[in-house]
């Protein structure tokens, strides 16, 4: 096989490091095979497989290397560069050796003015890390988060992608301390322990655990609006809105065995838990009245002046072209 890739450090420079570029023993590519074709059955063409099968290389190396690449390469009929492209664009795809728990501390907007801010400081301070730096146990990588997705429970930390809410500089110290120790960590919401990369690596590229149903998928926080809606009685509008929302709901109400409860995080999507429902919301009727006015018989005090204005429409592949005059 050809190696003609880099391995990207946390520094951001190309290196390839000649652990990475190690074939497989036999029985490890073996098995790392048989795996790759239940993910390729799973896909019309196979190199759709490419994401999960990246995080399948992460299950097995804790990181993407560069025999990953070349299998991967081989198996979808690729070349080396469009893996590597894809791997180096994706920030859940590490291209250097990654902790055995990736600790995320959430600094975006809301997060920072909850206290992430100081989190990141004391935490970083505490295990002498930078951005995507790993202690050299190699227990903890430490990142800077843009958004952990669950802003209702800011400042929220997120350990190889469960959640761990209203967090303050010493319970997060505590967390990475807890992590190295090796003592069991269960995250706020999602499974009864944080699971190592490698173990979630792989449930990302499609393998279940078992956990789905552990734990809670929701808090408080992100249930008071249903609380709310039941107090009061409140319902969905019948009409267009209802027809979108199809079976999502009856009367108003969560189907049988469901209370719109979710884990929204990555890990607690890829085992399968409840993902929230999509409702549509209806176009305004000034809205749908426009959309089912002609363009001839439009107000052109609504349009934006102009000695001559075409605009053109497309039905089906044919484009036809109304050439409005001026008034």
């Amino acid at each position: 096989m050809a190696h003609d890739f880099g391995l990207q450090t946390a520094s951001g420079h190309l290196t390839v490091s000649e652990e990475s570029k190690q074939p497989y023993p036999a029985d490890v590519e073996a098995r790392f095979r048989a795996d790759a074709a239940q993910v390729l059955a799973r896909y019309p063409q196979k190199r759709s497989a490419l994401l999960p099968l990246l995080h399948l290389v992460q299950s097995v190396d804790g990181y993407v290397t560069g025999r990953g690449i070349d299998l991967c390469a081989e198996i979808l009929d690729l070349t080396t560069a469009e893996v590597s492209g894809v791997a180096t664009f994706y920030t859940q795809y590490k291209r250097h050796p990654n902790g055995e728990y990736t600790v995320g501390v959430c600094t975006n907007t809301l997060c920072a003015i909850m206290g992430g801010d100081e989190i990141w400081e004391a935490v970083s301070e505490h295990l002498g890390l930078g951005h995507d730096e790993t202690t050299e146990d190699g227990k903890i990588t430490l990142e800077r988060v843009e958004c952990n997705a669950a802003c209702d429970y800011a400042p929220v930390v997120m350990t190889n992608w469960e959640f761990f809410d209203n967090q303050t500089p010493e319970s997060t110290i505590r967390l990475v301390e807890d992590l190295r120790s090796g003592a069991v960590v269960r995250p706020t919401r999602g499974p009864d322990r944080v699971c190592t990369f490698k173990e979630v690596s792989r449930v990302l590229a499609g393998f279940p655990d078992g956990r789905a149903d552990e734990g809670v998928g929701a808090g408080p926080a992100s249930l008071v609006g249903l609380a709310l809606a039941k107090e009061q009685g409140w319902t969905a509008p019948e009409g267009e809105s209802s027809r979108h929302r199809g079976s999502s709901t009856t009367n108003g109400k969560p189907p049988a065995g469901g209370d719109g409860a979710t884990d929204a995080s990555p890990a607690g999507a890829a085992r399968g838990t409840t993902m929230g429902r999509t409702e549509v919301t209806p176009a305004s009727d000034d809205a749908k009245a426009r959309k089912a006015e002609p363009a001839a018989v439009r107000d052109e005090a609504d349009e934006t002046p102009a000695e001559e204005e075409t605009s053109t429409r497309t039905t089906g592949s044919t484009p036809k072209t109304t050439k409005k005059k001026d008034s």
